[in-house]
């Protein structure tokens, strides 16, 4: 039994804000990858988008039969708890949470519920839930055209042989070093922040609320903001975000 190989991502700058997929297909040796974007739109969205894109690529062209195994990777574990823990509860409750609220992006999870429906088999995908940005090459390759995508940039979409494409796509393996900064960088996302550096319109600013300095950055192409820990935390983000300002 042969797999078809599916990798997924999305972006969103300021979540919400302008938006990309990107998703990767390998089938039958050949590798096609897919994106799109959004005017305003949020991270989730995107992820799901690039999931139900893929599949639907997969049906249109008739390439799903009961001789192929189809497995999907995805850095989101919005998605992946979603397809495999959460839908079933949805539907049966009328695309209502627990709290008795609308599905949040029901129309999105619907669309993959009927896509879903219409797989032959009984298993009909593996879901695999990736590390992100850790070196994957097919991870690093979604993220780059979603972000393209995001961005409002031309990309060149690969539609050819696997043999002809330039990165290892069946590879899942993950680079040590960028999994241990990407760890560094989750424990840093959850500490307390002691303020809020933004660099927006070659403007370095100080917030002592993520309140104030997401107003400032929030659906804003190419603002670049990040947290503090502490004084000298905060001092050495200003004087790397001056620099960049003057560039």
């Amino acid at each position: 039994m042969e797999n078809i190989l599916i990798f997924t991502d999305g972006s969103s700058r300021g979540n919400p804000g302008p938006g990309g997929w990107g998703a990767v297909v390998v089938a039958n040796e050949r590798v096609v990858e897919l994106g799109g974007g959004e005017k305003h739109t949020t991270n989730n969205r995107m992820e799901l988008q690039a999931v139900i894109s893929a599949i639907d690529f997969l049906i249109e062209y008739e390439l799903l039969t009961l001789n192929f195994k189809c497995v999907v990777y995805t850095d989101s574990a919005y998605v992946i708890n979603g397809i495999t823990k959460w839908i079933a509860g949805w539907k049966s409750r009328g695309w209502l949470t627990l709290q008795k609220e609308e599905v949040l992006n029901r129309d999105l999870w619907e669309k993959l519920s009927y896509l879903l429906e219409d797989m032959p088999g009984d298993e009909k995908i593996k879901w695999h839930l990736l590390k992100g940005h850790v070196g994957v090459p097919g991870n690093e390759r979604c993220d780059v055209i979603a972000s393209t995508f995001a961005d409002k940039k031309s990309i060149k979409l690969y539609d050819g042989l696997i043999s002809g494409y330039f990165i290892d796509i069946k590879s899942v393996s993950y680079d040590q070093q960028k999994s241990d900064l990407r760890g560094a960088s989750k424990q840093r996302g959850s500490a307390k922040a002691y303020s809020y550096i933004s660099l927006v319109n070659g403007k370095v600013i100080v917030d002592k609320s993520w309140a104030d300095c997401e107003k400032r950055v929030k659906g804003v192409l190419g603002v670049r903001f990040k947290k503090s820990l502490n004084k000298a935390d905060e001092t050495k983000i200003v004087e790397e975000y001056s620099k960049l300002a003057i560039l």
